[in-house]
């Protein structure tokens, strides 16, 4: 008797698989299970991944067809990506908010909507750098503070990202890949107050409760400093928006092909980048925390990613999944969950036809249901979005005392879940 066609197209599949398969384990347990050695060889256990998923392609395909294909996903995926979102994150960091209302349970929940609105502009990495601190140090001589990170976590570093490409790493992929830069806006903006509004009630009446047996926070006046940051970061979301309504020509870049608009911005990512590094005040960057080790992590992981994930888009390509989108948002979403969102984005979009011009066709609903699954579920784990994992970091380093990982995921899933359902009801069935 003979296989099934997609079971036997599965088994052919998973060796090929398991470089992507073994990238997104050794992120996900290594640093809980063993810190000293994914610290001192995080570099060279990632690479060795990303070259046993270039030896199975050339055992495969022949040498020539894997060098090409790694090269391809370098040029044309990996470093148009890390770059935008390199230069999010430097300016975000340089600039410095002191000071402010934050501190009250009023106060809080005004920065979490701030936040939420400003990871639309700026992305969540960027939104989530420059406000975790002031909400962090506001809230220093509190006991309890748990429920404002995790609050922090769903809203400004996933939530908030829906509205735009520069949002979240997700929607930044289907914008490269020619989704039109103002779609999320006009398609994600209900689904995501569907989380925002009870998330941010909800945080209000903790916060409340837990504050009445807490030292009251003083009010400072609120300063602002970082005004070349904040100039250089409007001049690059003016920029990033001009790249999607004006493509320009393909221009070939050795076997990988871009547009024109998107080598440019690329270019003028590395330029903003240096300028910012070189000319914002060390302290402000000291005030801020920031530091280079979670961009290069977040490097790291998404050049292995986009290295070894190609075998997986083919396998998805080929798998009967239909077009129910409700089904799409929750394998989308469970996928981003534990997967990381971006490259399940990728994952999807590329199932779903991978044609940008076809799935925006209104009502898009199945484009609809994989962008909403791939934002909204990235909170439910530390895993799930770029930000969580450095949240979390800068969170322990102020004295919180964070949930582990699966004490977060059920923290996260007990807020996230009714609210996921709701969005399933109202939108994808």
């Amino acid at each position: 008797m003979r296989e099934p066609a997609a079971m036997t197209s599965l088994a052919g599949a998973i060796p090929s698989m398991l470089p992507f398969i073994g990238t997104l384990l050794s992120f996900a347990l290594l640093p809980g299970l063993a810190p000293r050695l994914w610290h001192r060889r995080m570099v060279s256990i990632t690479l060795s991944w990303v070259v046993l998923g270039l030896v199975l392609t050339a055992v495969r395909a022949g040498p020539v067809a894997a060098l090409g294909g790694l090269w391809v996903a370098t040029v044309g995926d990996f470093l148009p990506f890390i770059a935008i979102l390199m230069a999010l994150y430097t300016l975000g960091g340089g600039v410095l908010i002191a000071g402010g209302p934050w501190g009250r349970p009023g106060g809080n929940v005004l920065l979490l909507a701030i936040g939420t609105v400003l990871a639309g502009v700026m992305g969540t990495i960027g939104a989530a750098l420059l406000l975790i601190h002031p909400l962090l140090a506001a809230n220093g001589a509190r006991r309890e503070r748990r429920h404002l990170v995790l609050a922090f976590i769903i809203l400004v570093a996933n939530a908030g990202g829906a509205l735009s490409p520069l949002g979240d790493p997700p929607l930044l992929i289907g914008f490269l890949r020619g989704v039109p830069f103002f779609w999320p806006t006009l398609h994600l903006a209900w689904p995501m107050l569907v989380i925002a509004v009870p998330v941010l009630a909800l945080t209000y009446g903790i916060d409340r409760r837990l504050a009445a047996r807490e030292p009251v926070a003083k009010s400072e006046r609120l300063h602002l400093r970082g005004g070349l940051n904040i100039a250089l970061l409007i001049l690059f979301v003016g920029a990033i928006t001009l790249s999607g309504l004006v493509p320009g020509p393909m221009l070939a870049v050795g076997p990988a092909r871009l547009p024109a608009a998107q080598v440019a911005l690329t270019l003028l990512a590395a330029i903003v980048t240096l300028i910012s590094e070189r000319s914002t005040a060390a302290s402000i960057r000291a005030r801020n925390r920031f530091a280079w080790a979670p961009m290069v992590e977040i490097a790291v992981l998404f050049f292995a990613i986009f290295a070894t994930i190609p075998p997986v888009l083919h396998l998805l390509q080929t798998a009967p999944l239909g077009r129910n989108p409700a089904l799409w948002f929750w394998l989308a979403g469970l996928c981003s969950a534990f997967l990381d969102s971006a490259p399940t984005y990728l994952m999807f979009f590329q199932a779903a036809g991978g044609d940008a011009a076809r799935l925006i066709i209104p009502p898009a609903r199945l484009l609809t249901a994989i962008s909403a699954g791939s934002v909204f579920f990235g909170a439910v784990t530390y895993l799930g979005n770029a930000p969580n994992l450095m949240i979390r970091a800068i969170a322990a380093r102020r004295g919180v005392r964070m949930p582990g990982f699966f004490g977060y995921c059920a923290a996260a899933g007990l807020v996230l879940a009714p609210l996921l359902i709701v969005q399933t009801i109202l939108f994808f069935i």
